[in-house]
């Protein structure tokens, strides 16, 4: 039986859609913590005769993101300079991605995350599917303020002329970050989407969409596990399956997405990492959102995850994937091997 299958344990395992705390990352505050000592040794670092890539990565990755701030705000007020511009000047690549990811405030990091997934010609949905389906309604809210600061346009403006269709539809609800978040389960309305759901897709000729949009994009976390539930009863198929079987393109993917999260975020996550290292080349820009987003937030899980979906663990994959400064850096953040 897969992870996505077993839904017994749904009902008493937290979600980090709905659970806020840092317990379960793998980058903590630094105790002891001295502004001054981190802005001189980044500056040795950055301002001496060639970059010292062990120190930026010793400096930016033991401590959280609120200190990366502080530290960024004193490095400016000490040189004149912007650490982000220092950093983006003295390094490369993908490296040079994942230290800016860490400097940047994790808000602002997903709506650039976004504003890179719209521009230019064609939209890259997959991103916006993993974003859109595994933050929760404080994060989306906080990534369309900080969208706003950036771009000085609504971030559901610009998403309403990028996407389109059943896709669409679904992504622009999930993007309003309104999804009800309610604690209290009624089981009998459970039953009756679960049945509508079913009459919507499996037994009817043709699906109805909407109605799956509908219940999956709106309804709480708890409430759409119970839903679940409910419906492997009446269909002896679980939901996901049924989305599978009945829809196809990217509205499949963010729907089935929707349903994986709402059972487990950390599985999808380690899933969507697994599906960028495998096969031919590795699409680093996944490793290193995913892993710097979720470093304070649930990357612990998101590891124990990988080893029971795979049978091996993230670090031994990061370990033969990704090398150099980069690799380091991301197997920092990944921790240790489990």
């Amino acid at each position: 039986m897969s992870v996505w299958d077993d839904l017994d344990l749904l009902l008493d395992s937290p979600s980090s859609l709905t659970v806020t705390s840092s317990a379960r990352g793998t980058v903590k505050d630094k105790a002891n913590f001295t502004i001054e000592d981190d802005v001189a040794a980044l500056r040795k670092a950055i301002e001496g005769i060639g970059t010292t890539e062990k120190t930026l990565i010793d400096v930016l990755i033991q401590r959280s993101n609120a200190q990366r701030q502080l530290i960024a705000k004193a490095y400016e007020k000490s040189t004149g300079r912007k650490l982000v511009d220092d950093l983006e000047g003295d390094t490369h690549g993908d490296f040079e991605d994942l230290l800016v990811a860490l400097v940047t405030p994790p808000d602002v990091f997903d709506c650039r995350e976004v504003i890179s997934a719209i521009k230019g010609a064609g939209t890259t949905e997959t991103i916006l599917t993993e974003i859109f389906s595994s933050r929760s309604n404080r994060q989306i809210k906080a990534m369309s303020e900080a969208y706003l600061a950036e771009t000085g346009q609504s971030m559901i403006k610009d998403l309403q002329s990028e996407v389109s269709g059943d896709y669409g539809k679904a992504l622009l609800i999930l993007a309003e970050g309104k999804r009800d978040e309610s604690t209290n389960v009624d089981t009998a309305k459970a039953r009756a989407d679960a049945k509508a759901l079913y009459e919507a897709g499996e037994k009817k000729w043709g699906t109805d969409e909407d109605k799956f949009i509908d219940i999956l994009c709106h309804r709480s976390i708890p409430q759409l596990r119970q839903t679940l539930i409910e419906y492997k009863n009446i269909s002896k198929k679980t939901l996901q399956e049924s989305i599978e079987g009945e829809m196809s393109g990217d509205l499949e993917e963010l729907l089935v997405a929707v349903v994986k999260c709402v059972k487990n975020v950390p599985a999808y996550l380690a899933e969507r990492l697994f599906q960028s290292m495998k096969g031919a080349g590795t699409t680093e820009s996944v490793l290193t959102r995913i892993i710097v987003s979720r470093s304070e937030v649930d990357l612990l899980d998101i590891r124990a995850e990988y080893k029971k979906l795979f049978g091996y663990t993230l670090y031994s994959q990061l370990e033969s994937e990704v090398s150099g400064h980069f690799g380091d850096t991301l197997k920092r953040l990944c921790g240790q091997d489990d």
